[in-house]
Protein backbone atom coordinates (compact mmCIF):
# COMPACT_ATOMS: atom_id res chain seq x y z
CA UNK A 1 0.00 0.00 0.00
CA UNK A 2 2.82 2.43 0.99
CA UNK A 3 4.46 2.23 -2.79
CA UNK A 4 0.90 2.95 -4.34
CA UNK A 5 0.12 5.87 -2.24
CA UNK A 6 4.31 7.40 -2.64
CA UNK A 7 2.96 7.41 -6.50
CA UNK A 8 0.29 9.57 -6.43
CA UNK A 9 1.05 12.54 -8.06
CA UNK A 10 0.90 15.46 -6.10
CA UNK A 11 -2.78 17.66 -7.04
CA UNK A 12 -2.90 21.38 -6.76
CA UNK A 13 -6.10 21.80 -4.57
CA UNK A 14 -7.31 25.87 -4.72
CA UNK A 15 -7.91 26.86 -1.80
CA UNK A 16 -11.00 27.53 -0.38
CA UNK A 17 -12.24 30.71 0.12
CA UNK A 18 -15.03 30.25 2.34
CA UNK A 19 -15.18 31.28 5.78
CA UNK A 20 -13.88 29.59 8.61
CA UNK A 21 -15.81 26.79 9.92
CA UNK A 22 -17.14 27.17 13.19
CA UNK A 23 -15.39 24.47 14.99
CA UNK A 24 -12.25 26.29 14.55
CA UNK A 25 -13.66 29.32 16.31
CA UNK A 26 -12.42 30.14 19.54
CA UNK A 27 -12.36 32.45 22.39
CA UNK A 28 -9.35 32.59 25.09
CA UNK A 29 -10.12 33.49 28.42
CA UNK A 30 -9.79 37.21 29.89
CA UNK A 31 -9.87 36.01 33.99
CA UNK A 32 -8.45 33.64 36.70
CA UNK A 33 -5.05 31.74 36.03
CA UNK A 34 -4.70 33.18 32.52
CA UNK A 35 -4.84 36.68 33.27
CA UNK A 36 -2.68 35.84 35.80
CA UNK A 37 -0.01 34.38 33.80
CA UNK A 38 -0.43 36.84 30.92
CA UNK A 39 0.54 39.40 33.62
CA UNK A 40 3.19 37.70 34.81
CA UNK A 41 4.42 37.83 31.15
CA UNK A 42 3.99 41.17 30.81
CA UNK A 43 5.44 42.31 33.63
CA UNK A 44 8.70 40.45 33.17
CA UNK A 45 9.02 40.71 29.63
CA UNK A 46 8.71 36.89 28.92
CA UNK A 47 8.26 35.14 25.49
CA UNK A 48 6.38 32.14 25.06
CA UNK A 49 5.39 30.39 21.50
CA UNK A 50 1.67 29.84 23.03
CA UNK A 51 1.76 33.65 22.90
CA UNK A 52 3.39 34.78 19.76
CA UNK A 53 1.79 32.11 17.73
CA UNK A 54 -1.22 33.16 18.78
CA UNK A 55 -2.22 29.57 19.74
CA UNK A 56 -5.90 29.23 19.89
CA UNK A 57 -5.19 27.07 23.48
CA UNK A 58 -3.49 29.53 25.39
CA UNK A 59 -6.22 30.14 27.77
CA UNK A 60 -6.65 26.06 28.75
CA UNK A 61 -2.95 25.40 28.62
CA UNK A 62 -2.21 28.19 30.82
CA UNK A 63 -4.97 27.48 33.11
CA UNK A 64 -3.66 24.10 34.18
CA UNK A 65 0.74 25.49 33.98
CA UNK A 66 1.65 24.41 30.85
CA UNK A 67 3.48 26.63 28.32
CA UNK A 68 5.67 26.29 25.48
CA UNK A 69 9.08 27.89 25.14
CA UNK A 70 11.31 28.70 21.61
CA UNK A 71 15.01 28.45 22.02
CA UNK A 72 18.34 28.93 19.70
CA UNK A 73 17.17 32.50 18.34
CA UNK A 74 14.06 33.35 16.11
CA UNK A 75 15.51 32.72 12.70
CA UNK A 76 15.09 29.01 11.46
CA UNK A 77 18.01 27.75 8.86
CA UNK A 78 15.14 25.89 7.16
CA UNK A 79 12.63 27.24 4.94
CA UNK A 80 9.19 24.93 5.93
CA UNK A 81 6.34 26.09 4.26
CA UNK A 82 3.77 26.14 6.98
CA UNK A 83 5.66 27.42 9.40
CA UNK A 84 5.86 31.43 9.89
CA UNK A 85 9.15 31.36 11.81
CA UNK A 86 11.62 33.32 9.72
CA UNK A 87 14.49 32.13 7.43
CA UNK A 88 18.08 33.11 7.15
CA UNK A 89 20.97 32.57 8.45
CA UNK A 90 21.10 31.30 12.72
CA UNK A 91 21.19 34.19 15.19
CA UNK A 92 24.18 34.47 17.99
CA UNK A 93 23.68 32.28 20.86
CA UNK A 94 22.28 34.00 23.98
CA UNK A 95 24.69 32.19 26.25
CA UNK A 96 22.24 33.32 28.88
CA UNK A 97 19.07 31.74 27.34
CA UNK A 98 19.02 28.46 29.24
CA UNK A 99 18.72 31.03 32.84
CA UNK A 100 16.07 33.42 30.86
CA UNK A 101 13.98 29.86 29.81
CA UNK A 102 14.35 28.63 33.44
CA UNK A 103 13.69 31.68 35.35
CA UNK A 104 10.58 32.64 32.85
CA UNK A 105 9.63 29.10 34.20
CA UNK A 106 10.17 29.75 37.75
CA UNK A 107 8.12 32.99 37.33
CA UNK A 108 5.19 31.90 35.84
CA UNK A 109 5.16 28.71 38.00
CA UNK A 110 4.95 26.35 35.33
CA UNK A 111 4.53 22.36 36.12
CA UNK A 112 5.44 21.19 32.80
CA UNK A 113 7.18 23.02 30.41
CA UNK A 114 7.65 22.08 26.55
CA UNK A 115 10.60 23.43 25.15
CA UNK A 116 11.21 23.69 21.44
CA UNK A 117 13.59 25.37 19.28
CA UNK A 118 14.52 26.51 15.37
CA UNK A 119 16.60 24.52 13.23
CA UNK A 120 20.16 25.18 13.58
CA UNK A 121 22.27 23.39 10.87
CA UNK A 122 24.85 25.88 10.66
CA UNK A 123 26.05 25.02 13.91
CA UNK A 124 28.36 22.06 14.03
CA UNK A 125 26.12 20.54 16.82
CA UNK A 126 23.25 21.69 15.14
CA UNK A 127 22.94 23.19 18.71
CA UNK A 128 22.32 20.31 21.24
CA UNK A 129 24.99 21.05 23.49
CA UNK A 130 22.72 24.44 24.02
CA UNK A 131 19.40 22.01 24.39
CA UNK A 132 21.13 20.27 27.24
CA UNK A 133 22.86 23.38 28.53
CA UNK A 134 18.83 24.74 28.50
CA UNK A 135 17.68 21.29 30.52
CA UNK A 136 19.85 21.23 32.69
CA UNK A 137 19.26 24.74 33.85
CA UNK A 138 15.73 24.48 33.81
CA UNK A 139 15.69 21.58 36.55
CA UNK A 140 18.22 23.49 38.55
CA UNK A 141 15.64 26.30 39.12
CA UNK A 142 12.60 24.48 38.73
CA UNK A 143 13.08 20.62 40.17
CA UNK A 144 9.38 20.01 40.21
CA UNK A 145 9.04 21.12 36.31
CA UNK A 146 9.06 17.96 33.66
CA UNK A 147 9.82 18.85 30.12
CA UNK A 148 8.75 17.85 26.89
CA UNK A 149 11.99 18.95 24.10
CA UNK A 150 9.85 18.98 21.10
CA UNK A 151 13.34 19.02 18.36
CA UNK A 152 14.69 19.13 15.33
CA UNK A 153 15.98 16.12 13.59
CA UNK A 154 19.83 16.98 13.61
CA UNK A 155 20.27 15.75 10.36
CA UNK A 156 19.71 12.38 11.85
CA UNK A 157 23.62 12.88 13.76
CA UNK A 158 23.88 10.59 16.42
CA UNK A 159 25.85 12.22 18.60
CA UNK A 160 23.75 14.89 18.77
CA UNK A 161 20.67 13.09 19.49
CA UNK A 162 22.63 11.42 22.12
CA UNK A 163 23.49 14.94 24.00
CA UNK A 164 19.41 15.15 24.30
CA UNK A 165 19.21 11.38 25.75
CA UNK A 166 22.06 12.20 28.21
CA UNK A 167 19.77 14.94 29.84
CA UNK A 168 16.86 12.48 29.53
CA UNK A 169 13.70 14.95 29.24
CA UNK A 170 10.47 13.08 30.04
CA UNK A 171 9.13 13.02 26.50
CA UNK A 172 11.12 13.97 23.23
CA UNK A 173 9.09 15.23 20.86
CA UNK A 174 9.73 15.26 17.18
CA UNK A 175 7.16 15.68 14.40
CA UNK A 176 7.06 14.11 11.43
CA UNK A 177 4.13 17.04 10.31
CA UNK A 178 2.76 15.68 6.88
CA UNK A 179 2.66 12.07 4.80
CA UNK A 180 5.31 10.63 3.26
CA UNK A 181 4.13 12.36 -0.60
CA UNK A 182 3.99 16.05 0.74
CA UNK A 183 7.25 15.92 2.96
CA UNK A 184 9.69 17.46 0.08
CA UNK A 185 6.97 20.49 -0.61
CA UNK A 186 5.90 21.35 3.05
CA UNK A 187 9.41 20.27 4.92
CA UNK A 188 11.66 21.06 2.02
CA UNK A 189 15.14 20.38 3.89
CA UNK A 190 13.59 17.31 5.84
CA UNK A 191 12.97 14.33 4.86
CA UNK A 192 10.47 11.82 6.14
CA UNK A 193 12.38 8.19 6.38
CA UNK A 194 14.99 10.50 8.30
CA UNK A 195 12.36 11.80 10.96
CA UNK A 196 11.13 8.26 11.18
CA UNK A 197 14.81 7.20 12.12
CA UNK A 198 15.09 9.64 14.81
CA UNK A 199 11.85 8.96 16.50
CA UNK A 200 13.20 4.92 16.18
CA UNK A 201 16.37 6.35 17.97
CA UNK A 202 15.47 7.98 20.77
CA UNK A 203 12.76 5.37 21.81
CA UNK A 204 15.53 2.45 21.51
CA UNK A 205 17.87 4.59 24.00
CA UNK A 206 14.87 4.11 26.66
CA UNK A 207 13.13 7.79 25.59
CA UNK A 208 9.18 8.72 25.34
CA UNK A 209 8.80 9.43 22.32
CA UNK A 210 5.98 11.85 20.71
CA UNK A 211 4.89 12.94 17.20
CA UNK A 212 2.72 15.50 15.44
CA UNK A 213 0.59 15.88 12.20
CA UNK A 214 -0.87 18.56 10.76
CA UNK A 215 -3.93 17.64 8.41
CA UNK A 216 -5.49 20.02 5.89
CA UNK A 217 -2.59 19.97 3.62
CA UNK A 218 -4.42 17.89 0.40
CA UNK A 219 -3.36 14.41 1.95
CA UNK A 220 -5.61 11.59 1.69
CA UNK A 221 -7.24 9.83 4.81
CA UNK A 222 -5.76 6.72 3.79
CA UNK A 223 -2.42 8.49 3.47
CA UNK A 224 -2.16 9.90 7.58
CA UNK A 225 -3.64 5.91 8.62
CA UNK A 226 -0.25 5.11 7.21
CA UNK A 227 1.69 7.85 8.73
CA UNK A 228 0.09 6.59 11.93
CA UNK A 229 1.45 2.89 11.06
CA UNK A 230 4.70 4.40 10.21
CA UNK A 231 4.73 5.77 14.13
CA UNK A 232 3.54 2.97 15.36
CA UNK A 233 6.05 0.84 13.67
CA UNK A 234 8.91 2.68 15.29
CA UNK A 235 6.75 2.50 18.95
CA UNK A 236 5.98 6.30 18.94
CA UNK A 237 4.23 6.43 22.10
CA UNK A 238 2.01 9.55 21.71
CA UNK A 239 0.68 11.13 18.52
CA UNK A 240 -1.49 14.66 17.83
CA UNK A 241 -3.25 15.63 14.94
CA UNK A 242 -4.33 18.89 14.46
CA UNK A 243 -5.77 21.29 11.48
CA UNK A 244 -2.95 23.65 9.58
CA UNK A 245 -3.69 26.87 9.44
CA UNK A 246 -2.21 29.07 6.86
CA UNK A 247 -0.14 31.63 8.74
CA UNK A 248 0.14 34.49 5.62
CA UNK A 249 -0.22 34.50 2.18
CA UNK A 250 2.96 33.54 1.37
CA UNK A 251 2.53 30.13 2.80
CA UNK A 252 1.32 26.72 1.61
CA UNK A 253 -2.78 27.25 1.40
CA UNK A 254 -4.98 25.10 3.41
CA UNK A 255 -6.46 22.44 1.17
CA UNK A 256 -9.03 21.49 3.80
CA UNK A 257 -10.59 22.31 6.78
CA UNK A 258 -11.19 18.84 8.02
CA UNK A 259 -14.47 17.63 9.88
CA UNK A 260 -13.58 16.92 13.66
CA UNK A 261 -15.21 13.55 12.53
CA UNK A 262 -12.65 12.37 10.57
CA UNK A 263 -10.47 13.63 13.91
CA UNK A 264 -12.08 11.17 15.84
CA UNK A 265 -11.77 8.67 13.55
CA UNK A 266 -8.21 8.96 13.57
CA UNK A 267 -8.05 9.24 16.92
CA UNK A 268 -9.86 5.77 17.14
CA UNK A 269 -7.65 4.48 14.36
CA UNK A 270 -4.37 5.23 16.31
CA UNK A 271 -5.82 3.60 19.32
CA UNK A 272 -6.41 0.59 17.88
CA UNK A 273 -2.97 0.77 16.81
CA UNK A 274 -1.72 1.02 20.28
CA UNK A 275 -0.13 4.54 20.41
CA UNK A 276 -0.31 5.18 24.50
CA UNK A 277 -2.00 8.58 24.10
CA UNK A 278 -3.91 10.80 21.38
CA UNK A 279 -5.13 14.28 21.35
CA UNK A 280 -7.25 14.53 17.39
CA UNK A 281 -9.03 17.44 16.73
CA UNK A 282 -9.10 20.97 14.68
CA UNK A 283 -7.95 22.98 17.48
CA UNK A 284 -5.07 20.46 18.81
CA UNK A 285 -1.23 21.68 18.56
CA UNK A 286 0.99 19.61 19.51
CA UNK A 287 1.84 20.80 23.41
CA UNK A 288 -1.70 20.66 23.61
CA UNK A 289 -2.60 19.09 26.82
CA UNK A 290 0.77 17.94 27.27
CA UNK A 291 1.24 17.76 31.43
CA UNK A 292 -1.58 14.86 30.53
CA UNK A 293 1.00 12.72 28.16
CA UNK A 294 3.05 11.78 31.00
CA UNK A 295 0.14 10.04 33.36
CA UNK A 296 0.18 7.30 31.60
Amino acid sequence: MANKIENKPLVKIKQNKRIKPDWLKTQIPGDGKYAEMLKLVKDNKLHTICESGKCPNIGECWGVGTATFMILGNTCTRSCQFCNVATGKGDVLDNLEPFKVAQSINIMGIKHAVITSVDRDDLPDGGSEHWAKTVQTIREFNPETTLETLIPDFQGKIEQLDTIVNVAPEIVSHNIETVRRLTKEVRVQAKYERSLFVLEYLEKAGMKTKSGIMCGMGETEEEVIETLQDLRKVNVSIVTLGQYMQPTSRHLKVAEYVHPDTFERYKNIGLELGFEYIESGPLVRSSYHAEQHLKK
